[in-house]
């Protein structure tokens, strides 16, 4: 049996910017992806502390450093600067297999969007 589960998480970040006018995903510093075990086009579920708003996307690399969290395109109507969100991306595996998987989850400071 092949089943999902929570493969990284970046808990409690500020979104920055929100950007209308561009194709869509969000912009994650890449710091951030390192550490959350993320890569570049991954698709993420976005949870929004703010307004309960909760959507996917894929992740684009931020310049590295910066603390960028910015909701581009459509989803960029769903959030707005100051907003604290989580970014979530599962996995499927076998379920025995997943029994043993510990995801990465890291706890950013969300008044820098820099690890701690």
């Amino acid at each position: 049996m092949i089943i999902g589960v929570l493969k990284s998480k970046i808990h409690r970040v500020t979104v920055t910017e929100a950007n209308l006018n561009y194709i869509g995903s969000i912009t994650v510093d890449e710091d951030l992806m390192d550490a959350a075990n993320l890569i570049e086009y991954e698709r993420v579920q976005i949870l929004d502390n703010n307004n309960g708003e909760r959507f996917e996307t894929y992740i684009i690399k931020g310049a590295r450093g910066s603390g960028v969290i910015c909701l581009n395109g459509a989803a960029a109507r769903r959030v707005q600067p100051g907003d604290v969100i989580l970014i979530i991306s599962y996995a499927q595996m076998d379920f025995e297999e997943a029994k043993n998987f510990k995801p990465t989850v890291i706890f950013p400071d969300t008044a820098t969007n820099k690890l701690k």
